[in-house]
């Protein structure tokens, strides 16, 4: 049994869900699980709902025909006919968005914001499905939600294992034995049955979650890209791609941000010895990375770009040391609000760390920290994380480049810069 995961640039037209097809059409005869993303860029469109109809905008409803012209500019692409159910399945998930953007905002942001943003995934899987059922590929459609059980830690929910692996192992199995299976990612159920999503880029997590509750034999994540670089290719030219990659060396990378694997998603796999591959869609055919249990010494640079950064620095209004008191209230409050550190330093005076800009969390750390702490901080910012970095490798990036914080370990170096990388 395999599990594949197709990501929004997968399906994010007509012809890339045609391409989903095709590739399916070569592994017909294997049970799959088939996991599937928002299509294109539909969760930041849906975000930007979200957000607008928080703060009480009046242009919801335009934002919202967007959205909803877009799906079925591809859904028109796709079916032929006009009376086939997709046009009425897709219509009543829209229903539901109507309803919610119907009546005032009542409840926190993160709430509101999962009950609107997992509708791209089960609008999307909806009409993958359809359209593989019309191209002769049976499949069943299955609601994510109905399995994957979370706590309502709402835009970052944590998996319950126990009642996540007693009902996928209850029922799907069995459904998996006679036909394919199409899935969302991304997205789960709270036992007060609300949506909640897994953090972004949390569809490959999806995909590990039922490919560790499943004991599949791979799990393939479907990308643009050849498989796993050293490098993002549209911000450096001569990228080598790895053959294979260690467990322990992908999650090093995910944990850094490349964008290229969630860091929850290896854990899982890891757990049961499950491969996951990386593979290109649009060459299905060609091997990509294969990450597992592999003594592979890496000796090539991996460098790892994360822009729209925030460096907040946080001194005692005493002009006090930092603490182990201090230190206390701040991790409390970065771990209430969810804020990944991605890079920190402390010294005597003054504790400074690196994470991606929210605009709401920042709000909200700034008024939980204000009577403590004395709070400068930097936007707009990026960092850059090299895995194995040589002199060589850190001068280049750093050229011409205002470094606001720089961190060194045995086999991994961070800067903070003003500018973006040009290659």
């Amino acid at each position: 049994m395999k599990v594949y995961k197709f990501g929004g640039a997968s399906v994010k037209n007509a012809e890339a869900v045609k391409n989903v097809a095709k590739i399916l059409v070569a592994d017909a005869p294997t049970k799959i699980l088939i996991v599937v993303s928002a299509m294109g860029k539909t969760t930041n469109a849906l975000e930007n709902l979200a957000q607008h109809y928080f703060n009480k905008n009046d242009d919801c409803p335009a934002l919202l025909n967007a959205i909803k012209a877009y799906h079925y500019s591809i859904i028109e692409a796709l079916f032929n006919d006009k009376n086939h159910p997709v046009y009425n399945q897709v219509n009543n998930f829209f229903v539901e968005i109507d309803w919610i953007l119907e009546d005032e905002p009542q409840d926190e942001y993160n709430f509101i914001y999962d009950q609107l943003v997992a509708m791209g995934e089960l609008i999307s899987t909806c009409i993958v499905s359809n359209y593989l059922n019309l191209s002769g590929i049976l499949n069943k459609w299955i609601d994510a939600r109905a399995y994957l059980q979370t706590d309502n830690n709402y835009r970052n929910a944590n998996i319950n294992w126990a009642k996540t692996q007693a009902l996928i192992t209850k029922n799907l199995p069995t459904i998996l034995q006679n036909e394919l299976a199409v899935t969302q990612g991304f997205i789960g159920n709270t036992s007060e049955n609300f949506s909640t999503t897994l953090g972004r880029e949390g569809s490959d997590y999806s995909a590990a979650i039922f490919g560790n509750c499943l004991n599949a034999n791979s799990v393939t994540i479907w990308k643009d890209v050849p498989g796993v670089l050293n490098a993002d290719p549209k911000l450096f030219k001569n990228t080598v791609k790895f053959d294979t990659l260690s467990y322990t060396e992908a999650i090093e990378m995910a944990y850094y941000g490349a964008s290229i694997i969630h860091p929850k998603t290896l854990k899982p796999l890891q757990n049961k010895n499950i491969p996951l591959l990386v593979k290109p869609f649009m060459a299905s055919h060609e091997s990509g990375t294969k990450i597992c249990a592999t003594e592979n010494p890496i000796t090539t640079p991996i460098i790892i770009v994360k822009n729209e950064q925030i460096l907040v620095s946080l001194s005692t209004k005493d002009v006090s040391f930092m603490n182990q008191n201090h230190l206390k209230n701040i991790f409390v409050a970065f771990a209430d609000l969810n804020i990944q550190v991605n890079t920190l330093q402390i010294s005597a005076l003054t504790f400074s760390a690196c994470f991606d800009f929210d605009e709401t969390q920042f709000k909200q750390l700034r008024q939980t920290l204000d009577t403590e702490f004395n709070i400068r901080y930097n936007t707009h910012l990026q960092l850059i994380t090299v895995r194995h970095y040589n002199d060589a490798t850190l001068k280049k990036l750093s050229q011409n480049k205002q470094i606001l914080m720089e961190q060194l370990s045995r086999s991994t170096a961070q800067i903070v810069v003003k500018n973006k990388i040009q290659e």
